[in-house]
């Protein structure tokens, strides 16, 4: 049975329909233990996971999200068929909905919720948490079995905390504010070193709350300062070694403060996904060892760590770097001392995929820098190459003498730059002539191939009719990338982040064609982008594909976009040799085939 409607549940969606079923399980009769602990681990991991569940599905590939087994793939295959989970509707049933809706109040789980519900008469999910807030102000809570005054009051501010808690950020809008408190807590002389922590370290693509750990020998001192930054619009909670304050747009931080002594631990307890924290657990229990934030116990005694290597290497383990502890197997690498060596910011030589100012009259948007301002900018970071991708001349505008004109045109200003800079000493990158070409649903590209003579290589995208079958969406990129000057595939599956999923796409024959055909995946660093995700990512690289990170950038400060794009490749547990634009302007001349004099 296929579903009615063409609109499908969002990863948050899913993850409280699983939140849900776990309630229900713990209300229900019988010894469910293992059933919700799987439910939780699932719903953890669908909603920090990088790419949207529906794409996953598209590509058959739901079971290698971590803590989403056989059985759980198989509910989720339902539910993108039919719209429902007919075993899900069974569990829910005998419960109201507005039981599962006050779940989202901190504080209260599923047995309050049901007590809540019955004293309160509640039924509606929409309209539970306004009608609680009601009751708890009328003082109606109070009175009923079980509660009290103080839970009433507390009812209120777990409340209150509830409206505060912000969406789900872009990386780059959480990792601003980060910075800026970062760095506004360093300015206090008892704040020795600080760091983001959760979601945000691991550098996923979007970011819930943002949390701070700071080491400090005087957390009251730590405190007093975090309190008094200067873009605070309240404070939620201050303690004696934590605290809560609210930003504007309703952002919720949290500081941590730990001793240097065990500043490591505290690091390590709040980075890890819930997934590698639990592996991490039933490792150090089978070696007698139990683990806090405080560090890692053996027997009557707690050894603290300054470091999170130091506290990785006690465990027998290699050091295992924020990006990827996700309980994706990391652990057992690290155990058979099998970790890759990450890919570094470092290691990039060169950006692939820039928009100029150079006017092709193109069938998108034009990039708003010189080459001038480009090769500034690309030089003062070290690049020595960067490729000029414009978009491919609108096809609807020109005929096809007037495309070549344009092209030649564009080819000509980037070859006089070139002259005009070579054996110069300055710091001035190579420019190399690219191009952007659409692939058209037909799989035909938007660009004459007679144009392709005049350029050192070329992109492929699509930027339109995204809602074509796998096989028909397929066959449309293989053909566009069927051109030896065509190197690799931009912004592979055309997702937009909480705007737009990604293109259906057969990834085992894009991989296929990629490994037989020598082209290149892109991992696009765009935030709002960071495509490939880093699923597949992990995926191309395990099949041998050669990848590109790049900036898909349109001004010559985009430029300094490109560590989002490091950071999904090392998520995606890639290596310097993986990537293309980690190697020398010598040997990429080769690669491209292309002869400089």
């Amino acid at each position: 049975m296929k579903r009615k409607s063409a609109k499908y549940p969002s990863n948050l969606q899913i993850a409280k329909l699983f939140r849900s079923v776990s309630a229900a399980l713990e209300l229900s009769p019988g010894d469910n233990r293992f059933r919700i602990a799987a439910y939780d681990r699932a719903a953890d991991s669908i909603e920090h996971a990088s790419s949207d569940l529906k794409d996953l599905w598209d590509d058959n590939r739901l079971s290698d999200l971590p803590g989403v087994g056989t059985n759980m793939a198989e509910h989720l295959d339902e539910l993108f068929k039919t719209g429902a989970v007919k075993h899900f509707e069974i569990l829910l049933k005998p419960f109201p909905p507005a039981m599962f809706e006050l779940l989202e109040v901190p504080g209260i789980g599923p047995k309050k919720a049901f007590s809540l519900c019955k004293a309160l008469g509640l039924s509606k999910s929409h309209t539970a948490i306004k009608e609680l807030e009601k009751a708890a102000k009328r003082g109606h809570i109070a009175s009923i079995d079980g509660f009290g005054p103080d839970s009433e009051a507390q009812i209120l501010q777990n409340i209150r905390e509830f409206k505060d808690r912000s969406k789900r950020m872009l990386l780059p809008v959480a990792e601003k504010i980060a910075a800026d408190l970062v760095a506004w807590m360093l300015k206090n002389p008892a704040v020795k070193q600080a760091d983001a922590l959760g979601s945000l370290r691991r550098k996923s693509a979007t970011v819930g709350d943002i949390d701070i750990a700071v080491s400090t020998t005087d957390p009251q001192a730590a405190i007093h300062h975090f309190v008094a930054y200067p873009r605070l619009v309240r404070v939620i909670e201050s303690g004696p070694i934590s605290a809560t304050i609210l930003l504007p747009d309703n952002i919720s931080v949290d500081l941590l403060t730990g001793m240097p002594e065990r500043y490591g631990s505290l690091l390590q307890h709040f980075t890890g996904s819930k997934l590698h924290n639990i592996a991490l657990r039933e490792l150090a229990l089978k070696k007698g060892l139990s683990l806090s934030e405080y560090g890692i116990k053996s027997a009557d005694k707690t050894i603290p760590f300054k470091t999170e290597t130091d506290f990785y290497h006690h465990l027998g383990l290699q050091y295992i770097p924020p990006e990827i502890r996700e309980g994706a197997g990391e652990i057992e690498l690290a155990e058979s001392n099998r970790l890759p060596e990450l890919i570094e910011l470092t290691d990039i030589r060169g950006d692939l995929h820039v928009h100029s100012d150079i006017n092709v009259e193109p069938s998108h948007d034009l990039g708003t820098s010189s080459i001038s301002e480009l090769a500034k900018s690309a030089g003062a970071v070290g690049y020595e190459y960067l490729g000029l991708t414009e978009h491919n001349p609108s096809f609807s505008q020109h005929n096809v003498s007037q495309i070549v004109n344009l092209i030649k045109h564009k080819t000509q200003q980037i070859n006089e730059f070139n002259q005009d800079h070579e054996n110069k000493h300055e710091n001035v990158p190579y420019i190399f002539n690219g191009l952007e070409i659409d692939i058209r649903p037909d799989g035909s590209r938007a660009l004459p191939d007679i144009c392709l003579d005049d350029l050192d290589y070329a992109c492929v995208s699509v930027h339109n009719s995204f809602k074509l079958g796998q096989k028909t969406m397929t066959d449309r990129v293989l053909a566009g990338l069927d051109h030896p000057k065509v190197k690799f595939f931009a912004h592979p599956t055309g997702r937009l982040i909480g705007q737009r999923e990604g293109i259906n796409l057969d990834w085992d024959r894009i991989f296929d064609y990629c490994l037989t055909h020598d082209k290149w995946l892109e991992i696009n660093s765009s935030p709002d982008r960071l495509d490939l995700p880093d699923t597949l990512v992990r995926q191309a690289r395990a099949a041998g594909i050669k990848l590109v990170i790049n900036t898909d950038s349109h001004s010559a400060a985009g430029l300094g976009l490109l560590r989002f794009g490091v950071w999904v490749a090392r998520r995606g547990f890639v290596q310097s040799a993986d990537v293309v634009n980690t190697q020398p302007f010598a040997k990429l001349v080769k690669i491209l085939g292309k002869e400089v004099t």
